[in-house]
């Protein structure tokens, strides 16, 4: 999942960028509104934590730009802007959640899953295809019960996979959600980690099938 941080204060934006890579989130930075802007308009996210006291351009304005153009990412707001007033001023904007600084990480992250849970569809924490379950709490995945051992990057394509199980999900969605812009991504990069994957699930009952020209999809086989 592709999370875009807009935040100007570089301490604290390293710091997030690390503890939120640590649970499998592809961090892409932003340090004013201006680079927040031109960042969406050419990139894509399943997320975005934005401050409001920014250089130049001010948060409020980055949630305005983005919701005048029907995106629909969700947007949780991180201030230390914590009146009521500007609580509901800004989930009257279009924000998603709003959280006050100084916050605790854990209580950041919980809300960030919900944002996605709800983004998704998806309402039970718990997702399941075939014998795979994936908590999206404790951010594991198990077969029958055992716990799936996954790298960081196959990790990231099974979480996209089974939060849209038996539906299409495109190669662009699936490296627009690993990839941030940093990263060298070779042409076989995806197809490498789909490989692994299936060798990794082929127990499971689930299966990721190609859907030529379309991308891929998790989905449950039954035994004949």
């Amino acid at each position: 999942m592709k999370i875009l941080l807009v935040e100007d204060n570089r301490e604290l934006s390293s710091w997030l960028t690390r503890l939120l890579t640590q649970s499998g989130y592809a961090i892409e930075q932003a340090q004013s509104g201006e680079d927040a802007i031109h960042l969406l308009r050419t990139q894509t996210y399943d997320a975005i934590l934005l401050d409001l006291t920014l250089p130049g351009i001010q948060g409020q304005a980055v949630l305005k730009n983005l919701r005048s153009k029907n995106n629909a990412v969700p947007v949780l707001i991180i201030s230390a802007l914590d009146s009521l007033a500007d609580v509901i001023e800004h989930l009257n904007l279009g924000a998603d959640d709003y959280l006050a600084k100084p916050f605790d990480i854990q209580e950041l992250e919980a809300r960030l899953r919900s944002l996605l849970r709800r983004s998704s569809g998806q309402i039970n924490p718990v997702m399941t295809c075939g014998g795979i379950m994936y908590d999206s709490n404790s951010k594991q995945f198990f077969s029958y019960g055992h716990v799936l051992s996954l790298t960081p990057r196959e990790h990231a394509v099974l979480e996209a996979l089974i939060r849209k199980a038996g539906k299409t999900v495109s190669k662009k969605e699936l490296t627009d959600g690993l990839f941030t812009l940093n990263d060298t991504v070779t042409p076989k990069a995806l197809e490498i980690y789909i490989l692994r994957l299936r060798k990794k699930i082929e127990t499971s009952g689930a299966q990721i099938i190609t859907l030529r020209g379309l991308g891929y999809m998790l989905t449950y086989v039954a035994p004949e």
